[in-house]
Order: structure tokens, then C-alpha cells, then sequence
């Protein structure tokens, strides 16, 4: 075997904790999934989320929330999307501020710190309907972060109520709006987005919806969608744009990776398993070196290969998911509670803590 010295400072670089670039986290994708995944875990260790207990050990965070899909109505008909409507389905739905109540007040009563709000972009309901329902749920229910509203839910409203985005992201956190999911990055390549979302934000705009929210003080999650019809260097591009980000405005708390869930959608793609993902993920945690926090997808991988990717770069094992409807409508039924969580967490010598929106620890 032909000994790699360039290959072996790579190695010593990423250990070390340096930055690397594209090229390099090519040279990285294709090195053993066990090594890559070790290099991740050292990068994990070194990250800033990387916290203890009072007794030096390490502790893995996860969240008690809900989502909450305000509307299955829209416009956009994702190829990958198995969960909306149109307006005029038996099934097409928009959510009434009781039902909203009885949701939350359930989310409470399971030590919920959190609804995650997403909806389809629905043609008709009005920027005062938003507002109205935000206002609700913070007047009554204020210890509730209202997580809410992906950059491609905002690019619409831009749209159909023809205000900045400035304009548009104040008056709903005015209204009551906490923070930001960064649902719909899927794969920030315009050659991919114009295959599987061609009516759906483009790359540019879904992140400078993240670059003003961040401006106006707002935190926000990153995701990427992966395993349909990109290549392994538009996921190194996805990545270097979302790193480029953070660098300029730093509102990123967390990133989080997932597979597409091909069942029930229009598209034609195949689908990658849990190799594939863990060492997407494993890269991500390298590449991404100013996030600091990185989400295991146990809801699209099962719990098992969600516990894995606790050794693969991931120091959080997200939400219990009270409820789940999009990606589940895709064929992705894995459930999870409080108890499965903590003792996925301990199975592997951590120690498990509640944390809100923001990686607080919420007193137990």
C-alpha cells in the first residue's frame, strides 16, 4: 500500500480541529465509514456544545415539543412531499385556534417546552390570520417558544403579502414568533431544487430569510434533505454555504440531517440507508465548525441508528415528536418518548438532560 502523506495531514488537521475545505471533505467521504465516524466524534468533543455534569460526565440533549402543521393547503407541489393538499381536497385543512389549544395544552402536560409551527404555503389566508394566531398562543400560552415559519413559508408570504422580509419577520416576532426551523433547505443547489421543488424558494432566498432573522436577533436551526437526486459535491456545497452563513450572521443553533422517505411521493429517486446517513452526518459535524450543535435524525433512521449517530458527530437526539405528520406521511413512522430517549442516551455512558429552543437546560 502507497503511504498518503497528504491524506495523513488531513487526518491530523481535522483532529486537531482545523478547518477544511470542499476538496478535503471529498477526500474525507470517502474514507471508512468507522474512521470518519471517529473523526466526528473527536470533532464533537471539541465543539463548544460538548457539556457535563458535575461529576465530568458527558451529556447528550434532547426536546419536549410538538409540531403543529397550521395548514396541509399548498401551492408549491414538492415532488418529495407527501403531505400537502390543494384547497378543494376532502382532507385540506386550516387549523382553528381551539385545536391549537388542546395541542399545546397537551405539549404542556408532557414537560413540553416548545411547538414546532410549519404549514403549506397556503394561497389565501391573510398576514392578519398569522398574526391573529400568534398572538393567541403567546397571550396564553407564554412559557410556549413559538418555533416557527421555514425560510420557504416566509419567501410566500414575501409574496402574496407583498412586504419586505424585514417588515414581514418583526411583525410576527412582535406577534409572538421565538425563533426560526430551518425546514425546506433540502439541498442548497438551484440544479437540484429546480428537479424536486421547482416553484419552492430557491438557494438565495431561503438564506437570506435566515441572514435577516439572525440580523433581527432571531436564532434558527439548518437542515439538509439529502439521499435523492444530488451528488456527493452538492452536499459539500450545502454545507459550505450554511458554514458561510453562520460565519456572517451566527444565528445557527443546530444542524440537522436527514433521508429522503421516497414512500408515497412523486419522486422517482433512489433512496440511501443508514451508511449513507451516518456519514453524511459524520461530515456535517467536520464541516460545520461553527455550528455547534448537531441533531441526530432518529425520526427518518429509527431509533437504533439514531442512538449510532451519538458516535458519529451528533451531541443531541432532537424531539420525542408528540406529533409528527409530514415526514410520516412519507412513510417514516418511528415514534419515541421521554423514557426511550433517556435510555437510548444512557445505553452509551451519557448523561440525558431536557434543553430548550436555545440548549438551556430546563430544570427537572
Amino acid at each position: 500500500m502507497i503511504h498518503d502523506a497528504s491524506l495523513d495531514e488531513l487526518l491530523q488537521s481535522v483532529w486537531d480541529g482545523k478547518r477544511i475545505n470542499q476538496a478535503e471533505a471529498l477526500r474525507l467521504y470517502r474514507l471508512p465509514l468507522e474512521e470518519l465516524g471517529a473523526l466526528a466524534d473527536r470533532r464533537r468533543q471539541l465543539a463548544k456544545a460538548t457539556a457535563y455534569d458535575g461529576r465530568g460526565n458527558e451529556i447528550v440533549t434532547y426536546i419536549v415539543d410538538r409540531n403543529v402543521n397550521y395548514t396541509n393547503v399548498c401551492n408549491v407541489y414538492c415532488k418529495f412531499c407527501a403531505f400537502y393538499r390543494v384547497e378543494g381536497d376532502d382532507d385540506a385543512h386550516v387549523i382553528t385556534h381551539e385545536e391549537m389549544d388542546r395541542k399545546i395544552e397537551e405539549t404542556i402536560a408532557q414537560g413540553g417546552t416548545q411547538i414546532l409551527m410549519q404549514g403549506g404555503h397556503h394561497p389565501k389566508l391573510t398576514m392578519q390570520w398569522y398574526l391573529d394566531l400568534l398572538s393567541h398562543i403567546k397571550t396564553k400560552f407564554p412559557q410556549i417558544n413559538i418555533h416557527g415559519f421555514s425560510p420557504s413559508e416566509f419567501i410566500h408570504f414575501r409574496e402574496v403579502f407583498n412586504l419586505p422580509l424585514e417588515d414581514i419577520i418583526s411583525r410576527f416576532v412582535k406577534a409572538g414568533l421565538g425563533s426560526i426551523p430551518g425546514g425546506g433547505g433540502e439541498i442548497l443547489v438551484d440544479r437540484v431544487r429546480q428537479r424536486i421543488s421547482p416553484l419552492k424558494a430557491m438557494s438565495d432566498d431561503w438564506l437570506s430569510v435566515m441572514d435577516v432573522a439572525h440580523q433581527l436577533g432571531l436564532s434558527s436551526t439548518a437542515t439538509m434533505m439529502f439521499g435523492h437526486v444530488e451528488i456527493i459535491e452538492e452536499r459539500l456545497e450545502h454545507l459550505d454555504r450554511v458554514r458561510a452563513q453562520q460565519d456572517k450572521s451566527k444565528g445557527f443553533t443546530a444542524f440537522i440531517a436527514w433521508t429522503f422517505q421516497a414512500e408515497h411521493t412523486k419522486l422517482k429517486a433512489p433512496t440511501v440507508g443508514a451508511h449513507e446517513y451516518l456519514r453524511t452526518q459524520a461530515l456535517s459535524r467536520i464541516y460545520l465548525d461553527n455550528i455547534p450543535n448537531i441533531q441526530s435524525s432518529w425520526v427518518t433512521q429509527g431509533q437504533e441508528i439514531g442512538q449510532i449517530a451519538l458516535k458519529y458527530g451528533a451531541n443531541d437526539l432532537g424531539s420525542i415528536m408528540i406529533e409528527e405528520n409530514v415526514v410520516s406521511q412519507a412513510g417514516a413512522t418511528f415514534r419515541m418518548g421521554v423514557a426511550d430517549m433517556q435510555r437510548l442516551i444512557q445505553d452509551l455512558g451519557y448523561v440525558p438532560r431536557q434543553r430548550d429552543n436555545w440548549y438551556r437546560m430546563v430544570a427537572r
